[in-house]
């Protein structure tokens, strides 16, 4: 009696046995696949693009980004009309997405003497300060403005054009530019 019974205990053992293995192999494989990402992956390039790479600062911005630098007397009224506009344009900057041109433009002058534009400037210091938060929350504007490397502190006002561009006008000489 048993002998009968062993054969019947054994077998079933034996048989779980066996597949217990052939899935042991499967159930490793997830891990052989992780460890070889993983052991592969310091030698492949990054996929991500930073703002360093080459165009990516004119694929944020949508267009070229140029700049110019002048005196201020040479465009006063222009500047003066840009300042007083500077409530309007805090707004548009909130709802442009997209601009076809950017111009910088430079006052190396600006600040050296009173001028109406700079009155201007102290008069609406405050929306001038609320146009600069704007353009850093904003990736076209701020990274335009960044691209140039034009600190925030230096935007002054924003004139946009009938052609889908802005202006941006900016105390101080350009960065990088003539040293008086």
């Amino acid at each position: 009696m048993n002998a009968t019974l062993a054969p019947a205990t054994l077998a079933p053992a034996t048989l779980a046995s066996e597949r217990t293995t052939g899935f042991l192999h499967l159930a490793l494989l997830p891990v052989m696949l992780a460890a070889l990402t993983v052991a592969v992956a310091p030698g492949s390039p990054l996929m991500a693009q930073g703002l360093d790479a080459e165009g990516t600062i004119d694929a944020i911005v949508g267009s070229d980004v140029n700049t110019n630098e002048e005196a201020v007397a040479d465009d006063e009224a222009r500047i003066v009309a840009a300042i007083e506009k500077t409530p309007e344009n805090i707004g548009e900057v909130r709802r442009r997405f997209a601009i076809d041109r950017v111009d910088i433009v430079f006052l190396p002058d600006f600040g050296e003497e009173e001028t109406e534009a700079e009155a201007k400037a102290t008069q609406f210091e405050t929306q001038i300060a609320e146009l600069r938060t704007e353009i850093q929350g904003s990736a076209i504007f701020y990274h335009a403005v960044d691209s140039r490397s034009v600190l925030l502190n230096d935007v002054i006002a924003l004139e946009f054009g009938d052609d889908n561009g802005v202006t941006i006008f900016v105390a101080g000489p350009e960065p990088g530019g003539r040293v008086e």
